[in-house]
């Protein structure tokens, strides 16, 4: 699963990774992305431009938009099919930018945050699905949710779930206006082989949402080190 993610990066470096008209409302860097927060995503209605969605889809028949706080992930194996996700799997995806993403290994009686990365790039996309929902009032609430997908070897002993990275190759096909033939999509959801990625554990001071700061993915080595200069 992913529920804490980084996009360190700045615009110009987000709108070269990506080909894009512009990148100019991101309002980066963030060291420390959670739900319910406005994150940066390339939607395939806007392909050339970085937009702006909540983390937590909210279907488009949802009464409440708390629901979202409980859509953040969605299985890419069955996410074509779920009443919640369905609708934005066929008609609604995007890519959401990223530069790593937290998650916990379990060590004994406690739980240790780790810091992955893509070991090929310095920038990569989670594949996403956004949703527009309205309320009552008629105002517009945009929201996302990334893919996961089982982990690959060199992550299964940290977590069972990852997120799904979509391949530069394949932005172009993700993002395409037009419902996607199984034979399309499911090689999208393969996972990154073993040595594409990279990880180290980090300070537990990523485990509080409103810590945002670099020190976040600094290996937890390099912090003690530092403590002892």
């Amino acid at each position: 699963m992913c529920g804490r993610y980084t996009l360190s990066a700045g615009s110009e470096a987000i709108q070269q990774a990506f080909a894009l008209d512009s990148a100019g409302n991101w309002g980066g860097p963030r060291y420390n992305i959670a739900p319910m927060q406005p994150v940066a995503v390339i939607t395939d209605r806007q392909p050339k431009a970085l937009s702006l969605c909540r983390w937590g889809l909210v279907p488009v028949w949802a009464k409440d938009p708390k629901i979202g706080s409980r859509m953040i992930n969605a299985r890419s194996e069955t996410a074509h099919e779920k009443p919640s996700f369905r609708s934005a799997f066929k008609r609604r995806r995007c890519l959401i930018p990223a530069d790593g993403y937290y998650e916990w290994a379990r060590q004994g009686g406690r739980k240790t945050p780790m810091y992955i990365q893509h070991a090929q790039r310095d920038i990569f996309a989670f594949a996403g699905l956004w949703e527009s929902w309205d309320d009552p009032q008629g105002k517009r609430l945009n929201t996302c949710a990334i893919l996961t997908t089982a982990a690959n070897a060199r992550i299964r002993h940290i977590h069972q779930r990852m997120a799904v990275m979509v391949e530069p190759a394949d932005y172009d096909l993700w993002l395409a206006p037009r419902e996607l033939a199984s034979g399309e999509w499911q090689p999208l959801m393969k996972v990154p082989r073993a040595e594409q990625l990279t990880y180290h554990e980090v300070s537990t001071q990523v485990n509080t949402v409103r810590n945002d700061h670099p020190a976040l993915i600094a290996p937890v080595q390099s912090i003690k080190s530092d403590l002892l200069l």
